[in-house]
């Protein structure tokens, strides 16, 4: 065990080896680091108690500078040297104590609110608090096996996609556990659970079912069975493949007409630009825009953007007989609309906002058309030559035509 005066630099200073090892300061007793082969530091503090030697974690190095870490560590020793102070057995009794319920309230207060999107922190509360909850109620933290997880997941066979999502959530708060001390390192219970198959649903619009989506936007706005704007936001979710909240939440001020622009502050993969096509620029210029109002799909009240555009799309697709076609399928069309056009896998999803090929290569077998095009002039080119001639023995022969013919002469030729 070595000694160093513990400082932000010595502690970078100390070197890696095969096997942790701990430095201990050389001024305040029991204050030490501990550097695994990982690379990463830990200090902490080791004390003996009733002839017993306990160490008590203190914090990682980087997340705890080397001060803070000085000054726990001498709060814990004081304590230590009191009457009834031992940190370690307060340690264990919290983890001992800790319930899943109380973890659940710590993940949702802690660590949710700063790391996650609203959308994903409404998703992770309900996780929490519809599935996870109910499930392990006041069971202690440390006690949660894998069979207990496994039983779990099970118990929402019905909607594995939810029962997935929700593994997912218990997951990291097992991670959460581990690092906030409340169950030991590298216990994750979640980590053998196979979760269920998932379907991934990729459904794009034809161009018939296209020509009936028009159909019934346009009679919908022309008969004021809908608004304007909720009109006006299914087109604009079709014509840029853009999610719905990206939409529904658009202002004004992110709007650059001149330019064909939107510039969206955030998104699902952080701030992005929207380019628009001149349809949609035409579209936006005759959008009513209401003072006071800061959105581009205004809403029923007072400053506010629509906030249900599920009731009018489903009344829509009802009308143009599309009954299974969700709003985000409409995203799905655009990116199969640029395979059609011959546009490659990077640029739709430069388009799409994809911060990752693989995100965009899912969408590559939505648009058949384009292989179909290609088998077809193919085979009418061979067909071509296979049928376009007939010897009086009714076997067709190929006439002399493009390069099937020059192959056929050169084969000669070389005979």
């Amino acid at each position: 065990m070595a000694k160093i005066k513990i400082t932000k630099r010595s502690v970078e200073a100390l070197k890696v080896t095969p096997k942790d090892y701990i430095a201990f300061d050389t001024d305040l007793p029991g204050f030490g680091v501990r550097v695994m082969p990982s690379g990463k530091r830990f200090f902490l503090l080791q004390y003996r108690r009733h002839g017993r030697t306990r160490r008590v974690m203190i914090g990682q190095y980087g997340v705890v500078t080397a001060e803070l870490a000085r000054r726990e560590a001498t709060i814990k020793l004081g304590g230590v040297r009191g009457a009834n102070g031992d940190p370690a057995a307060l340690r264990d009794a919290e983890r001992q104590s800790t319930t899943m319920k109380e973890l659940g309230e710590r993940f949702l207060t802690q660590y949710v609110p700063t790391r996650c999107k609203p959308s994903t922190e409404a998703e992770y509360r309900r996780s929490v608090e519809l599935f996870l909850d109910p499930f392990f109620a006041k069971q202690h933290v440390r006690s949660v096996t894998t069979a207990d997880v496994a039983e779990m997941h099970g118990s929402l066979s019905h909607i594995p996609y939810q029962a997935n999502r929700t593994l997912g959530v218990l997951s990291k708060m097992m991670n959460l556990a581990e690092t906030w001390g409340i169950r030991d390192k590298h216990t994750n219970p979640c980590e053998d659970v196979e979760r269920f198959p998932e379907l991934k649903r990729e459904r794009f619009l034809s161009p018939n079912e296209l020509q009936r989506l028009g159909q019934a936007l346009t009679a919908a706005e022309v008969h004021q069975t809908e608004t304007k704007y909720a009109v006006a936001a299914f087109r604009i979710l079709l014509l840029t493949g853009c999610r719905l909240s990206e939409i529904q939440r658009l202002e004004w001020r992110h709007v650059d007409l001149q330019q064909k622009e939107l510039r969206l502050p955030d998104s699902k993969t952080g701030a992005k630009t929207v380019h628009l096509g001149d349809t949609v620029v035409a579209l936006l210029e005759t959008l009513p825009r209401v003072a006071g109002n800061p959105y581009v799909i205004v809403g029923k009240n007072k400053k506010t953007h629509l906030t249900d555009l599920q009731h009018p799309w489903r009344r829509i697709r009802e009308t143009a007989g599309l009954t299974d076609v969700r709003i985000h399928d409409l995203r799905h069309t655009f990116a199969s609309g640029g395979l059609l056009v011959g546009e490659g896998l990077a640029m739709i999803g430069k388009l799409l906002g994809h911060t990752q090929v693989q995100t965009t290569a899912r969408y590559a077998h939505l648009a058949s058309d384009p292989v179909k095009q290609a088998a077809t002039k193919i085979s009418d080119r061979l067909a071509l030559a296979l049928f376009s001639s007939v010897d009086t023995a009714g076997v067709k022969q190929p006439q002399n035509s493009g390069p099937l013919t020059e192959d056929a002469d050169d084969t000669s030729e070389a005979a």
